[in-house]
């Protein structure tokens, strides 16, 4: 951990300082849990009020306000340079040298880069190649013909089978499997008959993926992961799908197969997506969303299946209110049938009575 002044700071993600520049920070903090030395950030303002009771020794904002009485540093993005700000004072995790473990199982036609740290009972197959500046750590399984490209980290129990290709900076945390077989049966008279499935996965450069996540091969064509891309834990990916580029794929997101998203998508939490349909550019899946229709470039949706974000905010808006529309449906058809029956009463009466 390093401490800097507000100022150094400051001029470190190119914004300015209102109040002192002397005061030292040592570590970043939210607004509610920040402490003396801290730095926080506002980047929602409904958290605005937060800046009159907070304790951080300073706070990153957007503009300047009056609402506060603490040193603040404004900056174009508050949350990017907040970001910065947290690299700069800690760092990302450090992983240790270990270099290549002679308790790992590495095959000898397999290639390995310079300055890679393979730690104990990792096992890289046959003809696999592992670029420059990688970390594969305990239990990692690299299947044959894998290729990985530099300075990428393969967590724990992590297994990548035969053929995949892994970009440079790539990520990938414990427990996830990258090129399983995919979902692929044919039924015929009641029995499931797998179809091999000859493509590949390749995931592209500065792509991060969670914890536990299962990313299948294609049946025919590639699986794809676009660059820059980020998937959250307990994600699956279905055989022949394609992701874009510095796309956001939120925790226990499903993706059936064949469909395809574009680049700059955001998916929230325990979306499901079904298979052969295709997502624009710039969309948003609010949570829990079931997506079953192509979605143009730039939309927003919610709801299963999805729709429209305004659309569906004024339909699940209703839906409190719907018991009472019933009943009220209810006493508005006995009414009717009562006006009804009355005036079938009123043209049987015999005429002059």
């Amino acid at each position: 951990m390093q401490k800097r002044t507000l100022g150094e700071l400051a001029e470190y993600v190119g914004g300015r300082v209102v109040g002192d520049t002397n005061i030292m920070i040592k570590s970043a903090s939210t607004l509610g849990r920040a402490a003396e030395g801290d730095i926080s950030f506002l980047a929602n303002r409904k958290y605005e009020r937060q800046l009159r009771t907070t304790k951080a020794s300073a706070v990153i904002v957007g503009k300047e306000t009056a609402n506060t009485s603490v040193p603040l540093l404004v900056a174009e993005d508050p949350y990017y340079a907040f970001m910065q700000i947290m690299v700069l004072l800690h760092g990302h995790r450090k992983h240790k040298k270990v270099g290549i473990s002679p308790r790992a199982s590495i095959s000898d036609s397999a290639k390995i880069g310079a300055d890679c740290h393979i730690h104990d009972f990792a096992t890289i197959a046959d003809e696999a190649k592992v670029g420059d500046g990688c970390i594969i750590y305990p239990c990692a399984y690299i299947g044959q013909g894998v290729q990985i490209g530099n300075d990428s980290i393969i967590y724990s129990n992590v297994t990548i089978y035969d053929g995949c290709k892994i970009g440079n900076r790539v990520i990938v945390n414990a427990n996830s499997t990258i090129g399983e077989d995919g979902f692929g049966y044919a039924s015929h008279k009641g029995v499931h008959h797998k179809i091999p499935q000859i493509g590949i996965v390749v995931i592209e450069d500065d792509v991060e993926i969670g914890a536990c996540c299962g990313i299948e091969r294609g049946t025919l064509g590639d699986t794809v992961i676009g660059q820059g891309s980020k998937l959250g834990d307990l994600i699956t990916i279905g055989h022949g799908t394609k992701i874009g580029a510095h796309c956001l794929l939120v925790a226990q997101v499903g993706v059936a197969g064949s469909t395809t998203l574009g680049h700059h998508c955001v998916v929230g939490g325990q979306v499901g997506i079904v298979g052969h349909i295709t997502i624009g550019n710039n969309v948003t899946i609010a949570a829990q969303a079931g997506v079953i229709n192509n979605i143009p470039d730039g939309k927003v949706v919610l709801g299963a299946p999805a729709v429209e974000a305004n659309q569906g905010k004024r339909a699940y808006s209703m839906i409190q209110y719907l018991p009472e529309m019933r009943q009220n449906i209810r006493k508005l058809e006995s009414q009717i049938e009562e006006i009804a029956s009355s005036i079938e009463f009123d043209s049987e009466e015999p005429a002059g009575q």
